[in-house]
């Protein structure tokens, strides 16, 4: 069952997915604002050889509470635009309540 809140996140069961806006190479990690269909998020790495993918799935995983592996890039893999799912969230960093 999927319910839609907003556009750059729906719940599907225990799973939530979203829809990022990264900005490579930035200051500084961090959730920044909904940007269009999308959350804007800030991270350190640069967008080489997959470095960016897999800082972005760490980064998820801490600020969710989850760990490593419950956090799957789903699309976007050579994009900045990127689909992401996350099973079970413990935490709730940005604004993606239940309703």
């Amino acid at each position: 069952m999927t319910t839609d809140v907003a556009s750059w996140y729906c719940w599907e069961g225990d799973d939530l997915l979203l829809s990022l806006r990264i900005q490579p190479r930035a200051g500084r990690d961090g959730f920044i604002a909904p940007h269009g269909d999308s959350y804007k998020v800030r991270i350190t790495a640069p967008p080489v050889d997959g470095k960016a993918n897999a800082h972005l799935l760490r980064f998820l995983a801490k600020a969710f509470g989850v760990s490593r592996g419950a956090v799957t890039l789903v699309t976007g893999e050579s994009s900045r635009n990127k689909g992401v799912r996350i099973h079970a969230p413990c935490k709730l960093p940005i604004p993606a309540e239940r309703h």
